[in-house]
């Protein structure tokens, strides 16, 4: 079976299999990270209640007010008492319930957060982790934003996108731990809570083990090892290109997937190094195409393994459009795994 519906939102998961949803996984890391350090706080709208996809259900109970603080509707505000708290010591996490959200706080997070490390001379640090459902999921054009490439040009943020359970506990635990604020953008078809079915793939569920992990900022991952072509997508993306190749392999195409984890820093000598194998390079992301971290990635390729490259650099992108609420004209402007098939098989077989 390639899916399955959302498991049961259990705020302790358990068993011999461990196979949990991202929520679930995102969830235990959160405790943990409580547990392992009492400077640590959550933050955010109704989040004593679980919050819009049920991050922080039953912490309330667990860890108490002063530690799960329900926050009024006001972005700008609670991000900017999170960054006056993470310079004074604390680890605030802000848990959004939706990512579109975030631009209300924009100026507090590119004019403060962002900066006041290296306006200090690395003297205050911003250990904050923003918490953000991102991308489209029949929710209308402001409620479909792809946070990533938003954010990508600011330097002083790190930007992670996890794909699977075991990439989201284990990236959420190091960004928790890191000295910088961290932007942690989770695709709304991810989480599988409240009743949504996940995406259809057989990586959207996952064995996540209970002994303690960390997965480094910037390390990618190969998801799927082939020679003929390099697929390298984020989040969702990650399991429309691992289908897309499961169903291509019947037509002798074998592409290699690589799930970079984190937009920034980015693991570009993993994309290299399987470029220099393959000898091309299709990049997929949700976002619109204009301005795109795909578009720094195929740069920088060309600019380290030009040589290596046997075809041109092909991009699988949203359109310069915002995202329809109709779903018929969501469908048409989002990759899926018809376009990123006909991505390989232009690369591969050259038509």
């Amino acid at each position: 079976m390639l899916w399955r519906m959302c498991m049961p939102d259990n705020p302790t998961p358990s068993g011999d299999t461990r196979e949990l949803t991202v929520v679930q996984a995102l969830r235990e890391a959160l405790r943990e990270e409580m547990h392992r350090d009492s400077e640590v706080f959550v933050l955010g709208e109704d989040i004593r209640i679980g919050g819009s996809f049920l991050f922080t259900l039953g912490m309330v109970d667990e860890f108490g007010p002063e530690r799960v603080i329900n926050t009024p509707i006001s972005e700008s505000g609670f991000i900017g008492l999170a960054i006056g708290a993470a310079v004074n010591g604390m680890r605030p996490i802000i848990d959004f319930q939706y990512g579109d959200f975030l631009f209300t706080a924009f100026d507090q997070i590119v004019q403060q957060g962002s900066k006041l490390r290296y306006m200090s001379g690395g003297q205050l640090k911003v250990p904050i982790v923003i918490q953000l459902p991102t991308g489209a999921s029949g929710r209308g054009a402001q409620h479909a934003n792809s946070l990533e490439s938003f954010f990508f040009h600011i330097p002083g943020i790190k930007i992670v996108s996890p794909a699977t359970p075991y990439d989201a506990k284990g990236l959420f635990k190091s960004a928790v731990r890191d000295d910088n604020m961290v932007l942690f953008c989770v695709h709304k078809h991810l989480y599988g809570s409240k009743g949504r079915s996940l995406v259809r793939s057989k990586l959207a569920v996952s064995h996540v083990p209970e002994e303690e992990y960390l997965i480094p900022l910037g390390k990618g991952d190969i998801k799927r090892h082939g020679n003929d072509v390099t697929v390298v997508a984020n989040s969702l993306m990650v399991h429309h290109a691992f289908n897309a190749a499961e169903k291509i392999k019947e037509r002798g195409i074998e592409a290699e997937i690589i799930d970079p984890r984190s937009i920034v820093p980015f693991d570009v000598e993993l994309v290299i190094e399987s470029v220099k194998k393959t000898g091309r390079l299709l990049i997929v992301e949700e976002g619109n195409e204009r301005g795109g971290w795909g578009a720094q990635l195929a740069a920088q390729v060309i600019s380290q393994a030009f040589e290596y490259l046997d075809a041109p650099i092909l991009r699988v992108a949203s359109p310069d459009v915002p995202v329809p609420f109709a779903p018929n004209l969501e469908k048409a402007v989002i990759p899926d795994e018809s376009r990123i098939m006909d991505g390989m098989r232009i690369l591969a077989q050259g038509n």
